[in-house]
């Protein structure tokens, strides 16, 4: 029964005393100690936007940068999540590594990076990738699987004689975040939950019960 799953956390614990007092630091120890365990995708987070309606509406993406300005990741601008952060740039975006018992809670406001940047990482993708870019109407209701095979198959000839440059309807989004919150794991469901809300530019620190 699912009523009878659980399990009992027990492999850490985070404390005031013990959390890096940035909160873009911490995200980045707990990142890289992710990759180190080789937690499976470590950098996929379930990114939340809100639809016409109101609707939240929830997808995996993956992580491409940490900065000082916030977390970058890339995508189709035409697609639902583009066009709905462009209608409606707050967004929520959730980390969970299960091996390390540890989850990550993030909202900001989004906006599209340069043009520039996102030129730079568009060239550094497999060919396979710069292609799907172009081949995938992304969020489009399509007839079938033959219909992506063909369109890849089209651009793939066709870039056989041109260069393969950036579509104009894809690149980055920033996240410039507005509040964290770290989640360790504890025994008996005491978890410990320890978030930063800025305020006037600097970041409030507080404990949550779980």
């Amino acid at each position: 029964m699912l009523r009878d799953l659980r399990t009992n956390y027990q492999k850490s614990e985070l404390t005031e005393e013990s959390i890096n007092s940035d909160p873009f630091r911490q995200l980045e120890e707990w990142l890289k100690s992710a990759i180190d365990e080789k937690n499976q995708e470590p950098t996929a987070m379930v990114l939340s936007t809100v639809d016409a309606r109101g609707f939240p509406d929830s997808r995996v993406v993956l992580l491409k940068e940490i900065n000082s300005d916030g977390l970058v990741f890339f995508t189709n601008y035409n697609s639902k999540k583009g066009r709905q952060i462009t209608a409606s740039p707050n967004v929520a975006v959730n980390f969970f590594w299960s091996k390390m018992e540890r989850q990550v809670r993030i909202k900001g406001v989004a906006e599209q990076i340069p043009e520039e940047y996102s030129v730079d990482y568009f060239k550094s993708r497999p060919i396979d990738s710069q292609l799907g870019a172009w081949a995938s109407p992304q969020s489009r209701i399509i007839e079938n699987r033959k219909f992506l095979e063909e369109n890849f198959s089209l651009y793939q000839h066709y870039f056989q004689d041109h260069e393969i440059i950036k579509p104009p309807h894809w690149g980055g989004f920033l996240i410039r975040p507005e509040y964290f919150e770290f989640w360790q794991g504890r025994s008996n469901r005491l978890h410990d939950r320890i978030a930063f809300q800025k305020s006037n530019g600097a970041w409030d620190i507080f404990r949550l019960a779980p």
